[in-house]
């Protein structure tokens, strides 16, 4: 399977993983200030168990943490990821 493509849908607020130029899932973010909520990942049924969602987590996370900012989890995926990942701890917004 080809890697997918993520880019900032800055629009909809959303990343966005594609492959072969097809829809495979979204990041939701809302931005207030210095702080990004990630309420929630899907993934189309027919990619799921492909890796993407860890992908997109990933990608939206090292892009927060290139701009300076922090995470609120509130999308239980992107919190039990950041949990697995305890290099991206420092990105969770300490309220």
């Amino acid at each position: 399977m080809a890697k997918p493509t993520i880019t900032d849908n800055t629009e909809e607020h959303r990343y966005e993983a594609r492959l072969d130029g097809e829809l495979a899932g979204y990041l939701v973010y809302e931005q207030t200030g210095d702080v990004v909520d990630l309420p929630h990942t899907l993934v189309f049924p027919q990619y799921e168990g492909k890796g993407i969602a860890g992908r997109l987590v990933r990608h939206g996370l090292d892009d927060i943490r290139g701009r300076g900012l922090t995470v609120t989890p509130t999308c239980p995926y992107v919190d039990s990821w950041i949990q697995r990942h305890p290099d991206y701890a420092d990105l969770v917004h300490q309220s």
